[in-house]
């Protein structure tokens, strides 16, 4: 798979504005300001293809970036408190429209901040995607911004917060000196090889 051949699709800012899911797509979530763009410009070598915004909240659609057949999907971010009460009901009805339109998901990579423990929106999102059998890792963002001994004790901690999933993969990840990319290029590979089998 040549992540560096990657393009931009389109946006969606409504369910029923959803393509048909044909391909297989590689879902992105997690909070606001998590670092979902960065994280995708990383993996896919460029520096402005998902848009990166200063602002929380500023992804308010479902972004589709074509990876040689394979859709990479940048969803909108989640638990951002300024946020007005419109925008979240039409959150909730794009993400709802999104897992709930019978689509080819090979694989939903979750991100949360190394730097704390997951939060209750986090555990939310994670609860569900285990309730409908998703198949998703954890990508642990900024691990550039902890030092050593504080690494270790949130790669100590993560196991127990996510005790009640199971077995599943985490990846500490920076988008300053690319830690983890690789890792995560080859889980989105797997779960595309496998979703053709």
């Amino acid at each position: 798979m040549n992540f560096s051949k990657a393009e931009y699709e389109a946006s969606y800012g409504t369910s029923a504005q959803l393509p048909d899911s044909e391909a297989a797509e590689i879902a992105f979530a997690g909070r606001s300001n998590v670092g979902k763009s960065s994280l995708l410009n990383k993996i896919l070598n460029r520096k402005n293809l998902a848009r990166v915004s200063s602002v929380p909240g500023k992804t308010v659609t479902v972004n589709f970036f074509d990876c040689g057949g394979i859709k990479l999907v940048d969803l909108p971010g989640y638990g951002y408190a300024k946020v007005n009460f419109d925008e979240k009901k039409r959150w909730s009805e794009l993400m709802e429209g999104y897992f709930n339109s019978g689509r080819n998901i090979a694989l939903v990579i979750q991100l949360v901040d190394m730097r704390r423990a997951p939060s209750a929106d986090d555990m939310t999102m994670m609860r569900f995607l285990k309730d409908r059998e998703y198949k998703f890792i954890v990508v642990m963002t900024k691990s550039d911004k902890l030092k050593k001994t504080e690494r270790a004790k949130r790669l100590e901690g993560i196991k127990g917060e996510l005790a009640e999933f199971g077995d599943v993969e985490t990846i500490p990840f920076s988008a300053l000196n690319g830690e983890g990319a690789d890792d995560i290029r080859r889980a989105v590979e797997n779960a595309a090889q496998a979703a053709e089998k």
